[in-house]
């Protein structure tokens, strides 16, 4: 099924795209492998397909290339000078330039390329920003002010609660099917990145929103009898990740909370919070459901940040 839709999607766009025909069928292969063998998300293939996409136009276009040999370093920098030019930022080049390298990797392995064009380009090293956390006390604000006795209010104070709670990945929050919450062992059955399984813990404070919504919301929504997921939309079917930020960015206005957030940034305070008051980097890497623990590690250094604060604003010599 999954490998069916990257299919029928990458071939509309081909199609729009013809100024790069000589690569399509390549980047269809690519995506295919990505899918099948690697058993990558929708939204990481659509990254792919995007960052493939607008190089081989700017190859096509610019450079009047029609033959995947006929890449080389020199026709990547350029691009890379372009992308530079038209504002994109480092971190997204760096990310193009991954996805380069994988796919002129596939192309070698698979014979299509005599060697890789991509071997002399250094990725970009951009400084790694920290996340944007909530305070407790905002985190508190936040979800007083979703508080109501509608479907609606309850189903919203129930899903701010358990993100807060647990740290999910916003797509992992609005899919939660009904049989991965475990009410009495206090724990969710997720299916993450990869196609992963991880158990997550939640505390009696959201257990308590999640009954709550179970018994006088969820069964007053459309279609609640007839549908597996737990956070139902106004049309009885799963809440899109848009929709769940517009909800997240009208709670903030209500609350006052003068900073941009959005759900990642309570998945940001999940961890930041839990680290600050002494829990386990490995068990905060399980419950977030990083594949490396360097990818948890950027939540110490916001806590060494705050610690150094204190130090300047305290310590005698500071």
């Amino acid at each position: 099924m999954q490998d069916h839709r990257v299919q029928r999607r990458s071939a509309r766009q081909t199609m729009a795209g013809g100024a790069f025909s000589f690569a399509a069928p390549l980047i269809d292969q690519f995506l295919h492998y990505l899918a099948a063998e690697r058993r990558l998300s929708q939204n990481t293939l659509a990254a792919y397909h995007h960052d493939l996409t607008a190089f081989f136009l700017f190859a096509a276009k610019r450079k009047k290339i029609d033959d995947i040999k006929k890449i080389d370093a020199e026709t990547i920098r350029a691009y890379l000078t372009h992308c530079h030019d038209q504002g994109i930022a480092t971190r997204s080049n760096a990310r193009r330039i991954s996805a380069l390298r994988a796919f002129f990797r596939f192309l070698l392995r698979e014979g299509q390329v005599d060697d890789l064009p991509t071997a002399l380009i250094d990725l970009p090293k951009p400084g790694r920003p920290l996340p944007k956390v909530l305070t407790v006390a905002e985190v508190t604000r936040l979800l007083e002010a979703s508080a109501g006795i509608s479907p609606l209010a309850l189903r919203n104070h129930a899903m701010l609660h358990l993100l807060y709670a647990t740290g999910l990945r916003v797509s992992e929050l609005v899919g939660l099917p009904l049989a991965a919450v475990q009410l009495t062992a206090g724990h969710l059955r997720i299916r993450g990145k990869g196609n992963k399984e991880r158990l997550v813990p939640f505390g009696e404070v959201a257990k308590a929103r999640l009954e709550e919504y179970l018994r006088e919301g969820r069964p007053y929504l459309p279609k609640s009898k007839r549908n597996d997921f737990l956070f139902l939309s106004l049309r009885g079917t799963a809440m899109s990740r848009l929709r769940f930020w517009q909800i997240i960015q009208e709670t903030v206005a209500a609350c006052g909370i003068r900073k941009a957030i959005s759900p990642h940034v309570l998945r940001h305070s999940f961890a930041t919070h839990l680290l600050e008051h002494g829990a386990d980097l490995r068990a905060v890497q399980m419950m977030l459901g990083h594949a490396d623990i360097a990818t948890t590690q950027i939540y110490t250094h916001v806590d060494a940040n705050r610690l150094k604060a204190i130090h300047q604003k305290y310590h005698p010599r500071g």
